[in-house]
């Protein structure tokens, strides 16, 4: 990787460099006929005449010439970014606090929706400090510089594109926050409430804000060609790997396969899955950056995903125990909202079909059989829906990247971009595996990440906060 990455950027150097000196010739001052005319004829009256004319007619081509347009501020396109901001925010909170808080025991759940809260809190400020200019900031290939550190030099009036750069700022918010409630579904019911904290704090300057650059703040992955409309790799492969990890370091419940863990309300799930899936038109939407037929095109398809994997999960569960459960549907449909999301800006309505059927039956997978082998205790199934959904997703994206929706910009070669997609895909799960890992071990050497055996009994309701639902 190193090598290739080496490659890359020498490749890219020297083809930067050969355009400079390309302008350079073309731009450079040649001499004049009008000298070897003098030279020739000795005539200085009319090679002065030959040179003022020459002189004011460049310059009235010039005049002519039309100007680099500057970027303008477009209030529709800005409309609808604010909105999706809030659409975004709406999917965690309280969106996944109620997907979550309805499938954990009744002593838990009061705790299980304090970390998509306090998820909001602690990103929201780490974030407008240091995680935006990592992210997005003037750096190198794997991170970004310190120039807008505490969002210096971002005024009312500058933009990102075509809507106010500040809005850019909450909106890329409002992705970290999401990104980092995911997780907590992996440690639910078991993870001291402190470390919680720390750790979110840590992971999102440490792991999210570098992967983001990556792919969107002109990293390595975005410079080869990755596709990554609205965060497959960003968002969900991240998160769900970085659960994946902390479930294994935290282990297992206590009475995991001996008591019952079943769901304690699971009308709160129903409900936080049906705001998760409206307010994913923002996610997916609100990527186009712009009211325009790229943002629609990427509402459809978010939807006809969504619809084809509750569908398929539906018909595998009946297929493979017996019953099509509700809790299996609502888990179906976020499956494929994951499953498209890296692709909402590319495919067509067939092929988020298609997506969203493969990625039901591949999640549903994920969250059983996959499940069992890893020997994880992932409470919420994070890295089964997430994870593996974004994987799919990421990988799908080359097969079904649309020239009717990219024109220009789609893929020449199928098996070029499968192998960029898969780098990234690769990238991401190392990245995120080994620096979560490094985290969760730092923060368990100082304060320990898991609740004491009593306290986990209890319950983290009253053990970590006080209070318990009656």
């Amino acid at each position: 990787m190193k090598k290739m990455l080496l490659a890359f950027g020498m490749a890219g150097a020297l083809f930067g460099g050969s355009v400079a000196w390309a302008e350079e010739a073309a731009t450079a001052t040649t001499p004049t006929e009008e000298i070897v005319l003098v030279e020739e004829a000795g005539d200085t009256t009319n090679t002065t005449t030959d040179t003022t004319a020459a002189i004011a007619e460049a310059a009235l081509v010039e005049a002519a010439a039309p100007a680099e347009e500057e970027p303008t501020l477009d209030t529709g396109d800005t409309a609808w970014v604010l909105t999706s901001t809030a659409l975004v925010l709406l999917m965690t909170i309280p969106g996944l606090a109620l997907f979550y808080g309805g499938m954990v025991r009744k002593k838990n759940v009061l705790a299980t929706m304090a970390h998509s809260f306090i998820a909001a809190a602690v990103v929201s400020i780490a974030w407008v400090i240091i995680g935006y200019t990592l992210a997005f900031g003037e750096g190198n290939a794997f991170i970004g510089g310190l120039d807008k550190f505490m969002l210096a030099g971002i005024t009312t009036e500058a933009l990102s594109g075509t809507i106010p750069e500040i809005l850019f700022v909450i909106f890329q918010m409002t992705f970290a926050i999401i990104t980092v409630a995911i997780i907590s579904g992996s440690i639910a019911e078991r993870m001291k409430f402190g470390a919680f904290v720390a750790f979110i704090a840590l992971w999102v300057v440490i792991v999210y804000a570098p992967i983001t650059h990556w792919v969107w703040g002109g990293g390595w992955l975005g410079n080869d060609g990755a596709l990554d409309f609205a965060g497959g790799t960003v968002v969900h492969i991240n998160s769900g790997v970085a659960g994946l990890v902390a479930a294994y370091m935290l282990g297992k419940r206590m009475g995991l396969g001996r008591e019952s863990m079943a769901p304690h309300n699971l009308t709160l799930t129903v409900v936080g899955a049906s705001l998760l899936w409206v307010g994913w038109f923002g996610f997916n939407g609100g990527s186009a950056l712009g009211a325009n037929g790229s943002a629609g095109y990427a509402l459809i398809v978010t939807q006809v995903a969504a619809a084809a994997a509750a569908i398929s999960w539906l018909i595998t569960e009946k297929l493979a125990r017996g019953k099509a459960s509700v809790l299996g549907g609502v888990s179906g449909a976020v499956a494929g909202l994951v499953v498209i999301t890296p692709a909402a800006g590319f495919v067509t309505v067939g092929g988020a079909l298609a997506m969203g059927l493969i990625g039901g039956v591949v999640c549903f997978w994920g969250i059983t059989a996959l499940k069992r082998a890893l020997k994880a205790d992932d409470s919420l199934d994070a890295f089964g829906l997430h994870g593996v959904g974004g994987i799919v997703g990421a990988i799908l994206t080359a097969f079904f990247a649309s020239e009717f929706i990219m024109g220009d910009n789609a893929p020449a070669n199928v098996m070029h971009q499968l192998w960029v997609q898969v780098e990234g895909v690769l990238a991401t799960i190392a990245y995120s595996a080994i620096m979560t890992f490094i985290i969760l071990k730092v923060i368990d050497l100082i304060i320990g990440i898991r609740v004491a055996s009593d306290d986990e009994r209890m319950g983290l309701d009253l053990s970590q906060h006080g209070e318990r639902v009656e």
